[in-house]
């Protein structure tokens, strides 16, 4: 409503040309009174007037903005009556004619009146100049230049009153167009008042001229149609040409303005409305385009239900006089400034996306008809294929940069947001990286399926994006992995924030029947503290990450030491390889003891490795690198042969020593490892009860059935079968009972504090007694005091290896640590060797 009122207070505006055209009529109209006050003729007049009245018709339209400048066949009677009748009688009945013409079509009044003035001023000064001229005698050349300059000058006066309407009501550059339709105008009235000349020599030669000349006014009629609608023609196929020029050229983000431009102006409408309804991940798209207005509206002047029709129906509906206006449809649309209008659905294969539509032909006369629906049809054919093209790389641009399963932006969408993040240093904060490992995905996989594996990670986004800052971007590295990156005053406010989220996350997930606790181990690091661009960062954090997992749970900052020791690893890659096959590696043996009576059990067999360049490598390192290298079956073997050999050996001398061997959980994936332990047992001799195999306890108590069958032929072959690193896992006693295990090595974290914590005495306690309960031996590692060995006889574990017995020692020093340690008056050659009290 305020759009029209606008309008109507812009439009009443062009009284500031109508008064003064209307007072050039009067004016000049008094001098011709003045000058040659003569009336009479008045039954030629009449036809003349007739005449004029029913050939006002336009038949060639030019529009400009919201106005139609109308090219007529008026000049032809205008010509005869310049010729024969006075210039105040050709004033009136010209004037008279356009009053009629205006009224007939409903103009406002603004626009009648103007039409009036114009007509009234343009035709009396005319008139004028022909009584400056010298009088009209016969119709030879003379007169032929007289009318042609007569006629010309009411055009000229008609076009610089539309271009000052233009420039008045809607700027310079609407003037300037008007204008620029001078020359296709002036032509068609040079054209017109020749032939309106001819028509003067034929009348004067005699009257019953008329008759041919009404033949050929009918013949001329139809040229000019179809002159009309040639030109009509060539312009849409032109404005198509160019639409779909444009739309092939145009970047994705200008897409909508351009082809909104262009149909609005190629079906000469007021409004030109594009409509997406809302699918899948795309939100809905409502742009109109509308005359004289720079840029796209988000509204449309017809109702939905206009659109939301044609889409259901998937046809074109239109409304308009012209284009048998539907009572039922019209009711629907409602809007009175809606005069006509036209809707296409958009088609995509068989799927209709949206639809194009255009509104209120513009100017006062024009409408739109039939034959501009299969244009517009065309247009939307067009349009819709470059939608879709635009839809279809606007999808595959999401996909590119987006996680497919939780719709979160991937790992590279993440790197092109952090590199741009740190290219702006803002004083007082830092570019925060959070990267968020989700514990125990694999189990769920394993036990439920991926589907279930699916939905915790889905469930994580969601908790995410739900708990994260709204100015944090949240994403999936890949996997298991989710990143956050945001600014934060200080990397305590990212450990602190880092640890909100991980307490979020870790609320009970519940799938149907089934409910779930997931941890995240968490790894933090900021920008400029731990990396300048966003992949050093993004490496960083995935080291403070696989820090993170060594302590479930818990939040790891980056420090320098985490990525030496990675760099350092990486290193040893190559090395390691070397060092087995040169046999650099090394096997410590450390004792293994009765608590009570201090007699020898055996020992376990510890690998060590003396790097010539970077010294003593840590057992953690070098199997970390073995199992990212495929070295570890290597590893694996090198440790079996070297205990079962020296446990041959011990043998030989008349003490057997049984021997204890670490694998790692991959090996329990090798259906082929039970049987290499078994050839190995054969080819040393070693009876398969010496020989004892130490699982940690993450690869046999994951809840799954996986690393069964592995110890079960293991148990088959005769192998003793221990879980090593009891208690430093989430499992629990219980599940040890459908385990073919042997013996439960309690962590040395436990034994180690049972002397200063109630807990871990509770715990190292429950572990025995339990184990005790389920046939289990137990081995307490770690033991390192007087005090803890004899809490531990107190609670009764059998068992015991540590520094208060031993150290890890070669097999030389282990060989003179036995001569050491032992008794040699053993009364019984085949009794356990007895230790000697340490002091």
């Amino acid at each position: 409503m305020a759009s029209r009122d606008q309008r109507r207070k812009s439009t009443e505006r062009a009284w500031f040309i109508t008064a003064p055209l209307a007072l050039l009529a009067i004016v000049f109209s008094t001098a011709i009174g003045v000058l040659r006050p003569e009336f009479g003729k008045w039954g030629l007049a009449f036809v003349l007037f007739v005449a004029m009245t029913g050939i006002s018709i336009p038949v060639l339209n030019v529009i400009v903005r919201r106005q139609s400048v109308g090219v007529t066949l008026t000049e032809v009677p205008l010509v005869v009556a310049l010729f024969f009748l006075p210039p105040l009688i050709v004033v009136l009945i010209y004037t008279l004619s356009v009053l009629i013409w205006s009224a007939s079509h409903r103009f406002a009044p603004a626009k009648l009146w103007f039409n009036v003035a114009k007509a009234a001023a343009a035709t009396s000064l005319a008139g004028l100049l022909l009584l400056a001229l010298p009088p009209l005698e016969g119709v030879g050349p003379g007169t032929w230049g007289i009318l042609f300059l007569a006629v010309n000058t009411i055009t000229l006066v008609s076009l610089l009153s539309v271009a000052g309407v233009h420039v008045l009501l809607q700027g310079w550059q609407a003037g300037r167009e008007a204008l620029r339709t001078a020359p296709s105008v002036f032509l068609t009235t040079s054209i017109n008042a020749s032939v309106g000349l001819l028509v003067l020599i034929a009348l004067k030669t005699t009257w019953w001229s008329v008759l041919l000349l009404a033949a050929l006014f009918a013949a001329l009629f139809q040229v000019y149609r179809s002159y009309s609608q040639f030109f009509r023609q060539h312009r849409t196929l032109t404005g198509m040409y160019d639409l779909t020029r444009l739309l092939t050229n145009s970047a994705e983000g200008a897409l909508a303005d351009i082809l909104l431009d262009r149909v609005r102006a190629l079906m000469q409408a007021e409004y030109a409305t594009l409509w997406l309804p809302a699918q899948r991940r795309h939100p809905e798209v409502l742009l109109t385009a509308r005359v004289d207005t720079p840029g796209l509206l988000d509204f449309a002047p017809t109702p939905t239900v206009f659109r939301e029709q044609a889409r259901e129906l998937g046809k074109t509906l239109s409304i308009g006089r012209l284009l048998g206006d539907d009572t039922a449809l019209r009711r629907e649309v409602g809007a009175q400034q809606v005069k006509d209008a036209i809707v296409v659905p958009l088609r995509s294969g068989q799927a209709v996306i949206g639809t194009l539509e255009v509104t209120n032909r513009l100017s006062d006369i024009g409408h739109f008809t039939t034959s501009d629906i299969p244009v517009f049809e065309t247009v939307a054919a067009h349009a819709a294929v470059a939608l879709e093209n635009s839809r279809l790389v606007d999808r595959l641009r999401h996909d590119a940069y987006h996680d497919a399963l939780t719709t979160l932006p991937n790992r590279r969408r993440i790197t092109a947001a952090l590199a741009e993040a740190v290219k702006i240093r803002a004083p007082g904060e830092v570019v925060a990286v959070l990267l968020f490992d989700v514990d125990g995905l694999r189990q769920v996989n394993e036990s439920l399926g991926h589907a279930a594996g699916d939905k915790v990670l889905v469930e994580v986004a969601e908790r995410l994006r739900a708990c994260a800052p709204s100015s944090a971007l949240v994403g999936r590295a890949g996997g298991d992995e989710f990143l956050v990156t945001l600014r934060l005053e200080n990397a305590e406010a990212a450990l602190e924030l880092a640890a909100q989220l991980r307490e979020q996350i870790r609320d009970e997930m519940v799938f149907d029947a089934l409910t779930l606790d997931v941890d995240t181990a968490v790894g933090v690091a900021v920008h400029p503290d731990h990396g300048s661009d966003a992949a050093v960062l993004l490496q960083r954090v995935d080291l403070a990450a696989t820090a993170a997992k060594a302590v479930p749970g818990s939040v790891q900052l980056f420090n320098p030491a985490l990525e030496s020791r990675s760099l350092r690893r990486l290193g040893l890659a190559g090395d390691l390889r070397r060092a087995l096959d040169e046999g650099e590696l090394e096997v410590y043996f450390q004792p293994k003891v009765t608590l009570r009576d201090r007699r020898l059990l055996g020992v376990e067999c510890l690998a060590r490795w003396e790097h010539p360049a970077h010294g003593t490598v840590s057992p953690e390192d070098f199997v970390a690198v073995a199992e990212h290298t495929g070295q570890l079956g290597r590893l694996t073997e090198f440790v079996l042969r070297e205990g079962l050999r020296r446990s041959r050996d011990w043998s030989r001398t008349g003490q057997p020593l049984a021997v204890a061997v670490n694998i790692a959980a991959r090996s329990l994936t090798d259906r082929h490892f039970p049987d290499r332990v078994g050839e190995l047992l054969t080819e040393y001799g070693v009876p398969p009860q010496l020989l004892t195999v130490e699982i940690p306890e993450a690869a046999v108590l994951d809840g799954t059935e996986r690393p069964i069958p592995t110890l079960r032929r293991l148990r088959d072959l005769g192998v003793r079968l221990a879980v090593d690193d009891f208690g430093t896992g989430n499992s629990s006693l219980a599940q040890l009972r459908r385990l073919p295990v042997h013996e439960v090595k309690v962590d040395r974290s436990f034994v180690q504090g049972m002397a200063t914590d109630p807990g871990d005495l509770a715990i190292v306690n429950a572990v025995v007694s339990l184990s005790q309960q389920f046939g289990l031996s137990v081995v307490a590692e770690g033991v390192e005091s007087e005090l803890t060995l004899e809490l531990l006889q107190d609670i009764g574990c059998e068992i015991g290896q540590g520094f208060l017995f031993s150290r890890p020692l070669p097999y030389e020093r282990l060989e003179a640590w036995f001569g050491a340690q032992t008794d040699q008056e053993a009364i019984d050659p085949d009794a356990l060797p007895r230790l000697r009290v340490v002091p």
